[in-house]
């Protein structure tokens, strides 16, 4: 569900404060929108609260719907995307442009890398006020 929904904002413009199809996204509102849309899980729309989130992991550890940072702006996490797999992330990359895919070993990219977490929601049934068997996501 999560890679669905990051492949289907592809294309879309982008706008700063932007997380939604019809207002564009930022690189921060983009992955906050595909986390909602997936798990119903809600992350801040500021890149360095996401990169506090979640665990910590190796390059080499890196699976699809994984966030990857990079320091575009001359400071640590000031960018954010979300790892496809085989090397590729789909980003926001500045206004003006479109979300788009890039190769994460692109120089550009791999001169810039700050890390990447992982953001497991935990899926449990709640007693209220959700529908029966309606999972409904928790960050632990």
């Amino acid at each position: 569900d999560l890679l669905f929904h990051a492949l289907a904002a592809a294309g879309a413009e982008i706008r700063s404060g932007g997380m939604s199809y019809q207002n564009g996204f930022d690189c921060s509102g983009l992955v906050a929108f595909v986390y909602r849309e997936a798990y119903g899980l809600a992350l801040p729309h500021h890149t360095q609260a996401q990169s506090q989130m979640g665990e910590t992991i190796n390059v080499s550890e890196l699976q699809p719907g994984d966030l990857v940072f990079f320091n575009t702006l001359r400071k640590p996490y000031s960018h954010v995307g979300i790892y496809l797999g085989v090397g590729r992330f789909i980003h926001a990359p500045k206004e003006g442009a479109a979300v788009r895919t890039e190769n994460l070993s692109a120089r550009y990219w791999a001169t810039r890398f700050d890390g990447a977490r992982r953001i497991l929601p935990t899926l449990a049934i709640a007693d209220s006020p959700a529908p029966p068997k309606q999972p409904v996501v928790t960050y632990p």
